[in-house]
């Protein structure tokens, strides 16, 4: 039987090369063992097969941001949960970048969406994504779709594009437009929780599902409900 080892010292001597440069390896996710991703140098092995992917590199892992599209009734508590392996959007090939534990650390939702809505929500442990949304937020338009019940009263539209208070400020002029007889499209900056709902309510529409489609220039394009992907450093908000 073999004696345990650190895999760090195994994986250093398997392929003569330093203990610093074998960390990055395995802390950037780029070593298995018996087929499994080991992401911890001190783990103990003894006979198992330590495997580096074809592709490795010891470049320092850029922090995460996911675009996550969230199943209504998923609270902030819950979605976490949502970004694993198994949910990731397949489709999406753009992105060499694997998931990683350190991903999970320290990760904010700048632009929170209401737990009954679905759709978009950005998750992040980029301190510049992070400042960008907060700083910018306010300017960045974002689209949602909304069903609705209800008949309209007179003058809905322009009311809806303009002039309603709503928690004592005076809201930005927006875009909205019919997509079908219960389906309203905003176009609209600067949303707070329970605004969509508010405006619904003022001129004589209830609310009864909100889904946020973009945030700027970021769409969830055809990304299933539940499933996420990595915002590549190309794009920008």
């Amino acid at each position: 039987m073999t004696s345990p080892i650190r895999l760090d010292k195994r994986l250093s001597v398997q392929l003569q090369c330093s203990r610093a440069q074998a960390q990055q390896y395995i802390e950037g996710g780029w070593v298995s063992v018996d087929g499994v991703v080991v992401e911890t140098p001190q783990t103990m092995v003894t006979e198992e097969v330590v495997t580096l992917a074809d592709n490795a590199n010891t470049e320092a892992a850029e922090p995460a941001t996911f675009l996550l599209n969230k199943p209504a009734g998923v609270g902030p508590g819950g979605l976490l949960a949502l970004i694993e392996e198994a949910s990731h959007f397949a489709d999406y090939a753009l992105s060499q970048q694997h998931l990683l534990r350190r991903h999970f650390q320290r990760l904010e939702v700048p632009m929170p969406l209401d737990e009954a809505a679905n759709g978009l929500v950005v998750l992040t442990q980029d301190w510049r994504v992070r400042r960008h949304l907060i700083e910018t937020g306010p300017s960045l338009e974002q689209e949602f779709m909304v069903d609705v019940e209800g008949e309209p009263s007179p003058w809905a539209m322009s009311r809806l594009t303009q002039g309603l208070v709503y928690e004592g400020r005076s809201l930005q002029s927006c875009k909205v437009s019919w997509q079908s007889e219960q389906r309203l499209r905003f176009a609209i900056k600067d949303v707070r929780p329970g605004q969509l709902q508010f405006m619904c309510n003022e001129v004589g529409l209830q609310a009864t599902h909100i889904r946020r489609l973009r945030i700027g220039r970021i769409g969830l394009s055809k990304m299933p409900e539940g499933q996420w992907r990595f915002l590549m450093p190309s794009q920008k908000f």
